[in-house]
């Protein structure tokens, strides 16, 4: 007899980065560990992180989180001096790294940081290869959404005559 499948749980999220749909196109998402301090690993579980302005950049074979935020607890230890928003390194495989650098530098894309989570008790950053959104594009984007909430509350509204 097979075995029963267990059922996935959705990622507990500790930070979202909204402003990455807003102002890119996300073509494809990855999933990238972090090298973290331990006074990180504490204010994550606090749920202390923010990922508006934070991206990735690739250097020297290595991919690397530039201008995540991170708030340290007032209860961090006298001797480490933490620095919330310092570079972060990232943990991926090398063909991954290869294949991104090859889409940033020839095909122009650049690399978001989309969301920070917990998954089986690690700390994962959800990575978006993504192209960013002219102005007519983000009206276009925003002219839908208001149509589909139009549309749900019309049909909604006229579930109940």
């Amino acid at each position: 007899m097979a075995k029963k499948r267990e059922k996935q749980q959705a990622p507990n999220t500790i930070a979202r980065n909204k402003r990455a749909r807003f102002n890119y196109f996300i073509e494809e998402r990855l999933e990238a560990g972090l090298e973290l301090q331990g006074w990180e690993v504490k204010s994550l579980r606090a749920g202390k992180a923010q990922l508006t302005e934070s991206y990735v950049t690739l250097r020297d074979g290595e991919a690397w989180l530039l201008g995540a935020h991170i708030t340290p607890l007032p209860t961090a230890s006298d001797h480490v001096q933490p620095d919330p928003t310092r570079t972060r390194k990232l943990l991926l495989h090398r063909q991954q790294i290869d294949r991104l650098t090859g889409h940033v530098e020839r095909r122009g894309y650049t690399l978001v940081a989309l969301e920070l989570y917990w998954k089986k008790a690690r700390a994962k950053l959800a990575i978006g290869l993504a192209k960013g959104k002219k102005q007519q594009d983000k009206r276009a984007t925003e002219k839908d959404r208001d149509w589909e909430r139009t549309k749900s509350r019309l049909l909604k509204r006229h579930g109940r005559e």
